[in-house]
């Protein structure tokens, strides 16, 4: 499966649609959220129909479980802050550490063993990509040997993702009329990034397979992007792998995504550009503030050259 990692924000939802145009892999979203906001609140797919009408999600409830259970799906969210919180990361370098939680980490990540082999069979043998971006969520994966997990570390300039955490954004697949998605501060969402980011870098040095992505690479240059992301898979891609990309134009066809940016529910032709509206949307003041947070990790993912502009 392929695991894309980073701090919200940083693009990982048009990049996993874009991915998931590639034969033979299957983009499903943040299933981190599958348990909440599918089963138990029925929000809607990337495809347009409730969870519960989705006939992609009821065949992979019917592969994996036998059916989507609610009592499973509350379990699921019962174990969720017990082992999967970024605090528990360094106890889960060694699982042994979880002490009594260490049955809870082996149930949850088994399930999630069960969710992924339950919609790789669905999408005929598919390469599975995760968007749920939690480095949590990673390290708990890797503690299951039968899931070959394969992260792409995906980094975008931090003042364009704390500029973005700023915006108010509604979630159209929810009931609530008025759900809008979470706001963090340019200070908070500063802290989340190197937070992230560090984590991501630390999971890769432990030897699990990680490849580090810059947002504003991928859309400079799509195509040489998916052909190395393609070759990280383990994907052989076929002449005319990549013809639904023109340049930077994508045609993008419906998605079985259960969480994620809005941008999850767009079809057809797609332009990817870079956002760069932080450097003027931005205050001088705020904008300061993240790079002094920031500093060390832009200079090393190579934000402060001038190339970089």
């Amino acid at each position: 499966m392929l695991y894309l990692g980073g701090l919200g924000r940083s693009g990982t939802t048009v990049l996993e649609r874009v991915l998931g145009e590639l034969p033979s892999t299957c983009s499903v979203g943040e299933l981190v959220h599958l348990w909440q906001r599918g089963v138990l609140d029925d929000e809607t797919c990337g495809c347009g129909k409730p969870f519960s009408r989705c006939p992609f999600w009821n065949e992979v409830g019917r592969r994996g479980f036998g059916g989507w259970d609610r009592a499973l799906a509350a379990r699921m969210e019962e174990l969720r802050p017990r082992v999967d919180r970024t605090r528990f990361i360094p106890r889960l370098l060694a699982p042994r550490l979880l002490g009594r939680h260490r049955a809870a980490l082996r149930e949850y990540v088994t399930t999630f063993l069960q969710l992924y082999r339950a919609i790789s069979e669905t999408a005929g043998g598919a390469v599975v990509i995760d968007s749920s971006k939690h480095s949590s969520l990673a390290f708990c994966l890797r503690t299951e040997p039968a899931i070959d997990l394969r992260v792409v570390h995906v980094v975008r300039d931090s003042r364009g993702v704390a500029y973005s955490w700023t915006k108010e954004v509604r979630r159209p697949e929810a009931t609530a009329e008025a759900a809008l998605m979470t706001r963090y501060s340019p200070s908070r969402s500063a802290a989340l990034w190197v937070g992230h980011n560090l984590f991501f870098g630390l999971l890769g040095l432990l030897g699990t397979s990680r490849r580090l992505l810059r947002y504003e690479d991928f859309v400079a240059t799509p195509g040489p992007v998916l052909e190395e992301l393609a070759e990280f898979a383990g994907l052989s891609l076929a002449p005319g792998a990549l013809d639904f990309l023109d340049g930077s134009s994508v045609m993008l066809s419906p998605s079985h995504t259960v969480a994620g940016n809005p941008m999850r529910f767009r079809t057809g032709a797609t332009t990817l550009r870079r956002d760069d509206a932080w450097r003027s949307e931005l205050p001088r003041g705020r904008r300061w503030l993240v790079s002094v947070l920031t500093a060390p990790l832009l200079a090393r993912y190579g934000y402060l050259r001038r190339s970089s502009r």
